[in-house]
C-alpha cells in the first residue's frame, strides 16, 4: 500500500474527527512508520483490519479537506506570510542601501511582528 504523505498532514487538522482506533492506526502507519503487520500485532487485530481502518480514515480525511479546506487554507496563509516577510526584508535591505529613510525600518519591524503573530495563531 503506497503512502500518501498528505494524510499525515490532514491528520493534524482533522484527526479529532476520526474514531480513536482510526486515529491511532493512521498515526502509527504515517507518523511512526510502522508496517501494517506491526500495527496489527500491536493492536491484536488482523492486518486486513488495520488496512481497512487506514483506508476508511484516509477517505474521511480527504473528504473533510475537500469540504472544509482547512489544510489548504493553512498552507496558503503560510505561503503568503513567507512572501510578506521576504518583501519586508527586501524593503529593509533597500532602505539600508539607500540612506535609511526614517520610519521604514520601524514599519518593516511592525510588518514582520504582525506576520509572526499571524503565523503563531495559524
Amino acid at each position: 500500500m503506497a503512502k500518501d504523505l498528505r494524510i499525515s498532514f490532514l491528520l493534524d487538522f482533522y484527526g479529532d474527527m476520526l474514531t480513536e482506533t482510526q486515529r491511532e492506526v493512521v498515526d502509527a502507519y504515517y507518523n511512526e512508520d510502522l508496517s501494517l503487520a506491526e500495527i496489527a500485532q500491536d493492536r491484536e487485530i488482523t492486518r486486513q483490519g488495520v488496512r481497512d481502518a487506514i483506508k476508511r480514515a484516509e477517505q474521511q480525511l480527504l473528504e473533510m479537506e475537500e469540504r472544509l479546506g482547512l489544510a489548504r487554507r493553512f498552507q496558503d496563509i503560510q505561503k503568503a506570510l513567507t512572501l510578506i516577510c521576504d518583501c519586508a526584508l527586501s524593503i529593509q535591505d533597500l532602505n539600508e542601501r539607500n540612506g535609511r529613510v526614517p520610519g521604514i525600518d520601524e514599519n518593516v519591524s511592525k510588518i514582520l511582528e504582525c506576520a509572526q503573530d499571524i503565523a503563531v495563531e495559524a
